[in-house]
């Protein structure tokens, strides 16, 4: 088995647990008495970096600031993200949906739930969490599935980043209406990482969807490169979480956003 097969395994067993605790019905109650979402969606749409939270990876033990995340979420908002990005899947990644709760209620800005979805129930358990969007990796999901949780988390008023890395996978994110499509520059079969993905895939996203590269991004260069291919929103984690300063990369970053956005506009 591949690591999103292991993932996918384990979360099925994970909600089959959780479930028997909380039921669904509770948890969609919970959910909808979170009150209304911040528009993801908006918040990227001009251009922007998604800073990401994490305190580890499958293949990182530890970043240089994985001790305080809900400082870093406060510099990440203070330096220009547009949103931010939590990782929930405390096994591999060392942060939870009760870091997006404690993140949500540190920040303004919009938050999103980047858990390894394959069940409705974690949809609900993001939103009543405080999650503003989730991610759906279109590779873990067969279609019918993908489009009933594109469905749910809209009918909660969520905005959704669906993930892709093929050709194909971007054609069954636009055969469902995903608004936002992000390419992950990392292949998570082999773990290698590579900004030609999103060389190679971005000609294939329409114009009036937001593309998002994700994965890779290390500097104000790359997302210069990006941006000219017409990537909107950049993804960074690792090199923020590791960096000496993390405010200072951020602004760089958004800086080379805002301004990359500005000559696609007056190109227009």
């Amino acid at each position: 088995m591949n690591f999103l097969d292991n993932i996918a395994t384990d979360k099925r067993r994970e909600v089959t647990a959780k479930r028997a605790l909380v039921s669904l019905p509770a948890l969609v109650e919970r959910a909808k008495r979170a009150g209304s979402p911040r528009d993801f969606l908006g918040a990227i749409s001009e251009g922007g970096i998604i800073a990401e939270l994490k305190a580890r990876t499958p293949t990182i033990d530890s970043f240089t600031h994985s001790t305080s995340l809900p400082e870093l979420a406060a510099t990440y908002q203070q330096n220009g993200a547009a949103a931010i990005s939590i990782v929930a899947d405390p096994a591999r990644f060392g942060t939870s949906m009760a870091d997006v709760a404690r993140v949500h209620e540190t920040v303004a800005l919009p938050v999103i739930a980047k858990d390894f979805v394959v069940d409705v129930y974690q949809i609900m358990e993001a939103r009543a969490s405080g999650a503003d969007a989730v991610l759906l990796i279109v590779r873990l999901l067969e279609i019918d599935t993908l489009r009933e949780l594109y469905a749910a988390a809209h009918e909660l008023g969520m905005s959704v980043l669906v993930e892709t890395h093929s050709e194909e996978e971007i054609l069954a994110a636009l055969a469902i209406g995903a608004r936002i499509i992000g390419i992950n520059n990392r292949d998570l079969d082999r773990m290698t990482v590579s900004l030609e993905t999103t060389r190679r895939l971005a000609h294939l996203v329409p114009d009036d969807v937001v593309l998002v590269s994700e994965s890779g991004i290390r500097s104000e260069q790359d997302v210069a490169a990006l941006a000219e291919l017409g990537a909107r929103a950049f993804l960074v984690g690792g090199s923020l979480l590791d960096a000496d300063d993390p405010g200072a990369l951020l602004r760089a970053m958004v800086d080379m956003a805002k301004n990359a956005r500005t000559r696609t506009r007056k190109a227009v």
